[in-house]
């Protein structure tokens, strides 16, 4: 193993002609500092909080909340409040925030087919819809559907910050020209809700689809209208897709199924068609208000094209989000999740085992967050925290948790080591 005082001593005196860390060096030395320690209460409501995000460079945290409210925070200025947003169309809760690239705009969602767009660089703190500011409604309705009532599960700016991607109640996907005011591509996609929506990569051209269906689908802009079908289908999940995130390279991606496991993907294996075969399935269930069935917890998709999966966190009562770790400081090296249990959980990618579980919460985490360039998680939870934490500083490596229960290797193992490339 490499020694990081070499490898600091190697920086300082510039023996690589670079005279700083290479990507892979970069991410050797900061991979195993887990953001464990704390955590340090951020904000506490007194109602659900449904979102938890940071900006792409870090600089602002997003929190969403069922009782309408959207807290925005300066994660660089001692995480001051930098706007407070009473939401507009609100239905139930907040489902699904973005920044846009240039951080001047952040839109929402609710269960409604309105996604408002809001000034967050705009004078004030106080954000109070069509009152202290103008909060634009982005009508996803057709003219002809009046009255017609849906709900936007999640919503995404593209990379240029000209359209957004979102996913529906009404089992529909949509692309929205927000200079235009209008959708420009609406596809009844899937054959039930669809929970989650993310671009393939910063072409913006590729979009990863999940839905209560059980399939990924893989949808490319370029083609969408000419043959009205997805490129690819990605089949392995028992049950409902809760969540996706893309690696941004184009190729893999990860999504949390009601059937309580994370899957990573690989679109080169996708099919042209879902594989249908037939599952037996010999008991009701429903994750809004029942436990998993014991029985279905071993039981495997005999047509599953994952690349890995991974078990321990709890997908129950929401929609339950999971990432890949930033590629700054991890190399992509971890998925964590948020869990019914009141968790978050740290997988390690290639081998699968648990590293980490961080214990705070009184309810449901549905959302986490980490830093794209520091060793540093939030959390949100049902209970109404926001928590963060942090790496514990003090100069020793965090203990990781061992796997109480090791997973033998999946037979695509050596697809997974691609991504230490």
């Amino acid at each position: 193993m490499v020694s990081p005082v070499k490898m600091l001593a190697g920086r300082e005196g510039n023996y690589s002609g670079r005279g700083k860390f290479s990507l892979a060096d970069r991410c050797h030395m900061l991979n195993k500092y887990l953001p464990v320690k704390g955590p340090s209460i951020v904000d506490q409501l007194t109602t659900r909080a449904y979102v938890s995000q940071f900006s792409k460079d870090g600089s602002l945290f997003v929190a969403a909340f069922q009782g309408s409210q959207i807290k925005i925070y300066n994660a660089e200025m001692g995480w001051k409040l930098h706007k407070k947003i009473v939401a507009e169309s609100f239905n139930w809760t907040v489902t699904d925030t973005s920044i846009s690239p240039d951080k001047r705009f952040l839109i929402y969602s609710t269960l409604s087919p309105i996604v408002n767009i809001v000034n967050i660089g705009s004078a004030g703190t106080e954000s109070h819809a069509n009152v202290t500011d103008i909060h634009e409604g982005l009508e996803f309705a057709a003219d002809d559907e009046e009255g017609y009532a849906f709900g936007i599960f999640s919503v995404k700016f593209s990379n240029d910050g000209r359209e957004l991607v979102a996913g529906s109640s009404d089992d529909s996907i949509y692309v929205y020209d927000i200079e235009a005011k209008r959708f420009s591509l609406r596809i009844q996609a899937h054959t039930s809700d669809v929970n989650s929506v993310c671009f393939a990569d910063e072409a913006s051209n590729l979009i990863y689809y999940g839905s209560d269906d059980n399939l990924c689908k893989v949808w490319d802009r370029r083609s969408i209208r000419s043959k009205g079908k997805p490129v690819g289908i990605l089949t392995g999940h028992l049950e409902g897709i809760t969540h996706l995130d893309s690696r941004n390279d184009g190729r893999y991606f990860i999504s949390n199924g009601k059937d309580q496991t994370i899957k990573l993907w690989d679109i080169r294996k996708m099919s042209s068609n879902a594989a249908r075969a037939p599952i037996s399935r010999n008991y009701e269930w429903d994750y809004r208000w029942m436990d998993y069935p014991f029985r279905a917890r071993d039981v495997k998709h005999p047509s599953d094209q994952s690349v890995a999966t991974y078990k321990g966190h709890s997908v129950l009562r929401t929609l339950i989000r999971c990432y890949f770790s930033p590629e700054y400081s991890t190399g992509q090296r971890y998925i964590y999740t948020g869990s019914h249990d009141s968790c978050v959980y740290v997988y390690d990618l290639v081998t699968g085992a648990r590293v980490a579980r961080l214990v705070h919460h009184k309810s449901t985490v549905r959302d986490c967050s980490w830093h794209p360039y520091y060793p540093m998680l939030v959390s949100s939870s049902f209970d109404g925290d926001i928590a963060k934490w942090e790496f514990p500083g003090n100069g020793e490596n965090p203990i990781l948790v061992n796997n109480s229960r090791p997973r033998r290797r999946r037979r695509y193992y050596n697809s997974v080591a691609e991504l230490e490339d």
